[in-house]
């Protein structure tokens, strides 16, 4: 059935991931690759000049490793950067003009549907309904959901490049800003499974045992000392944090003060921390697709 390819455009984030198909609706990961292109590091409103040529770059590694590998199948899209830039469009023309690869535009709702798809490929799903959260650059996506329907999903324009921008003005955050975030929030369920990069930090420090290949549980009375202590740090701080990538100290504050919002409002006692979301969601529709 050839290999498959997915490429995430994020806000903050360019992912790559292949995947060649074992026959039976599931796939084996083959290549994965992340770059940090900070497509808002000037704002959201538009790409700034260096991230733009940043993002240019990726993609033509990502063009290269494609030929490489001899990719049969593509989708790439982009998320809520590319929506929101003034200059997305321009962006998506350059990335077709010079690699070939046509980048189709996704909205939060799109997204949070194939998060909810990838998701249920890595966690095992019961009745009891679960609140599943993804926290990119440009927004955050929420979907209630148990093994048999999704009862609600929603995406909110309060990424962490949004917010890092709009409210974290000192180092360390201010009282004042912690609050500011949180008037964002609603909606509730006790196990909380976390998709992508924030939750990925969690499972690197505070995960000690990894039974399973594609999720790990982690009780949420292990994240108030993290919290307490990332969110009171300074930047300098936070780069001597065992485990802390030095590419998220920077954002990795609001992204916290996200997540506890949720834990509190939702009064929630465990968290599973999914490898898979968005990308793995859509990988399986083209599998689908093809079948």
């Amino acid at each position: 059935m050839g290999k498959f390819g997915v490429i995430d455009l994020g806000t903050n984030t360019f992912h790559l991931l292949l995947v060649e198909a074992n026959g039976d609706g599931t796939f084996r990961e083959i290549y994965r690759k992340q770059h940090f292109v900070k497509l808002a590091e000037e704002g959201i409103h538009t790409i700034g000049a260096a991230p733009f040529a940043r993002g240019l770059n990726v993609m033509q590694q990502f063009k290269q490793t494609l030929d490489e590998q001899q990719v049969t199948s593509l989708y790439a899209f982009g998320t809520a950067a590319l929506r929101t830039a003034s200059n997305g469009q321009e962006f998506i023309e350059k990335v077709k003009a010079q690699t070939g690869i046509t980048v189709e535009l996704i909205s939060g709702e799109r997204e949070a549907a194939l998060i909810h798809k990838g998701v249920l490929q890595a966690v095992p799903f019961g009745v009891e309904r679960m609140l599943i959260m993804d926290i990119g650059g440009g927004s955050v996506e929420f979907i209630i959901a148990n093994k048999n329907q999704v009862y609600w999903a929603q995406s909110f324009p309060i990424g962490v490049a949004v917010l890092f921008h709009k409210f974290h003005h000192n180092d360390p955050i201010a009282i004042t800003e912690i609050e500011a975030t949180q008037q964002f929030f609603q909606h509730p369920t006790h196990t909380l499974v976390g998709a992508s990069g924030t939750f990925d930090v969690l499972e690197n420090i505070l995960v000690k045992e990894k039974p399973y290949p594609h999720h790990s549980y982690l009780s949420a009375d292990a994240f108030p000392d993290f919290y307490n202590k990332v969110v009171n740090a300074t930047l300098q701080e936070r780069l001597q944090m065992k485990g802390m990538p030095a590419i998220r100290v920077d954002m990795i504050v609001v992204a916290l003060i996200l997540v506890n919002v949720v834990i509190e409002i939702a009064a929630v006692d465990q968290i599973i921390i999914s490898e898979h979301a968005m990308k793995e969601g859509m990988l399986q529709e083209m599998l689908h697709q093809k079948t």
